[in-house]
């Protein structure tokens, strides 16, 4: 009679045999040339077996949790399809949110996942490549989730179709977009910063929870529930994010400078992408949760200053122009709303000037700021739509050259006066939104002289035709007067009067002209 003496293998020991010791030494390959990028960004690696891995997390026990929160997932957007949950939210106009998540955000978690699996073939720390994988799966799965969860929506609403091409030629999706190529663009160390760091552990409640929290107000659960399911996920990227800063500062001195322009960079980038989430949670929610600015307190100043003062003893100081931020957060929502109710004709959602009744709440949340400065502009051209006269604008923007967003921003202590900085490189003018825009280009212009800016390209014609209704139309496959224009009126509108037994609002749709 024989006994089995082997003993079960520990958590930590099977984590070590299915990670760390997958990997080797190379015996006929120089360790430069099988990881050709590790070198050429400056940083400089002592030891990657410092390298730590808070969740200690395997593949088969990735796999097991994943399905678990699968099933639960998809029983529950079943159920919502089965039971027309599209007719539970608060109103029609919240799924102009939805458009904007899909067509913006959902195909940058696309762009994460190619990111991810792209760095973490070059890294030689097998710590790091195995990190990198499970998040190149998250992401993945993240993209896969949204879309099931919004298709529901397409069935019903105009404005979701084509999400991923939208995303690569509507004009203002190219603020998203531009922000995940520059990072993929980037080397490995920079992409792990932009994204892991500046993004997910700096930036990613800013973007999670408002998206997550006004689904829940207004009665959106198949999207609350795939925001649920991420969660998880989530922490480990912000774990990850963490663990990547600290690393790379405790390996070398001369890696600090370099980490800390990335972080001015990534910090500054993030805060003008955000802006257009801010416009989604003052103005696209009927049923709000908390406005931008005290958002931005509570999830950057409060959260973001207490990370930063904990990274001082590594010699980190807080972003370049943070300190502007506080007064941007009293503005920047109401212009990015303006731009994009004046251009709506060229998006893929409705756009509309709100009641009285929220004018008052944005007048609550920006005591200093929109009575003064907003609230007559809004009342006029709810005033003019009211008389037929809906207003739009058909010239195109100037857009800055490195965040892509027109230059709609005002200058740090005058919001009378707009904000605008050009700089010639190799005898050609680029213009820009702010002080910060202009400092990442001329710390790398060759990357940004690059950049495919929309208006310049409709206007050189490359855009499928010479004038805005056949690019929207054919380049962006927007149809037009159904999935963009006013939302009084548009068929998102009349079918929900129609599911609610209200009396249909006007068939004939304000056209810009």
């Amino acid at each position: 009679m024989t006994t089995n003496n082997k003993k079960k293998l520990g958590l930590k020991d099977k984590y070590r045999y299915l990670t760390r010791d997958l990997d080797w030494e190379p015996s006929y390959q120089k360790k430069e040339d099988i990881f050709p990028f590790e070198q050429f960004e400056g940083i400089k690696i002592t030891d990657w077996d410092k390298w730590e891995d808070p969740f200690r997390l395997t593949m088969d026990a990735y796999w097991k949790y994943q399905a678990e929160k699968e099933k639960k997932l998809y029983a529950i957007l079943d159920a919502f399809a089965q039971n027309n949950g599209q007719q539970s939210i608060s109103d029609a106009r919240y799924v102009n949110a939805l458009k904007l998540f899909i067509s913006g955000i959902s195909p940058c978690e696309y762009g994460a996942y190619q990111g991810f699996a792209r760095v973490g073939r070059h890294f030689s720390g097998s710590g790091a490549r195995v990190a990198c994988q499970m998040q190149a799966i998250d992401e993945l799965r993240h993209v896969q989730t949204q879309v099931h969860a919004m298709s529901h929506y397409n069935k019903h609403f105009d404005g979701l179709h084509d999400f991923s091409h939208m995303h690569d030629r509507v004009w203002y999706l190219s603020v998203p977009k531009s922000f995940f190529d520059d990072a993929r663009a980037a080397g490995p160390f920079e992409f792990l910063t932009a994204i892991s760091f500046s993004f997910e552990y700096v930036l990613t409640n800013l973007l999670f929870v408002p998206f997550m929290s006004g689904a829940a107000y207004n009665g959106d659960m198949a999207t609350v529930t795939f925001g649920f399911s991420a969660q998880s996920d989530e922490a480990r990227h912000m774990t990850l994010g963490l663990e990547v800063i600290k690393f790379i500062l405790e390996q070398h001195e001369d890696n600090l400078p370099i980490v800390q322009g990335w972080i001015d960079k990534w910090f500054w980038r993030g805060n003008r992408l955000l802006s257009l989430v801010g416009m989604m949670m003052d103005y696209m929610l009927p049923n709000k949760v908390m406005s931008w600015a005290e958002a931005w307190e509570v999830y950057f100043e409060q959260a973001g200053g207490a990370l930063f003062k904990d990274l001082a003893r590594y010699g980190i100081r807080p972003p370049k122009y943070v300190e502007q931020c506080p007064e941007a957060k009293q503005h920047i929502t109401h212009q990015i709303w303006a731009a994009l109710y004046q251009y709506s004709q060229a998006t893929n959602f409705h756009t509309w000037m709100p009641s009285d009744e929220e004018m008052d709440w944005l007048s609550a949340k920006y005591p200093e700021t929109f009575d003064k400065y907003y609230r007559a502009r809004f009342t006029f051209w709810r005033e003019q739509q009211e008389k037929g006269e809906r207003f739009y604008n058909n010239t195109l923007p100037q857009l800055c050259q490195v965040c892509q967003i027109p230059a709609i921003f005002t200058e740090p202590g005058d919001p009378t006066r707009l904000s605008h900085r050009s700089h010639v490189h190799e005898g050609e003018r680029y213009h820009f939104c702010s002080d910060g825009c202009c400092d990442i280009f001329k710390n790398e212009p060759e990357k940004y002289v690059q950049a495919w800016m929309p208006t310049h390209q409709i206007y050189q014609g490359n855009c499928g035709g010479a004038d805005i209704e056949s690019v929207v139309r054919d380049y962006y496959n927007i149809n037009i007067g159904e999935d963009n224009f006013e939302y009084l009126g548009s068929r998102d509108h009349r079918r929900w009067q129609e599911w609610k037994g209200e009396k249909p609002a006007a068939d004939e749709l304000p056209k810009a002209g």
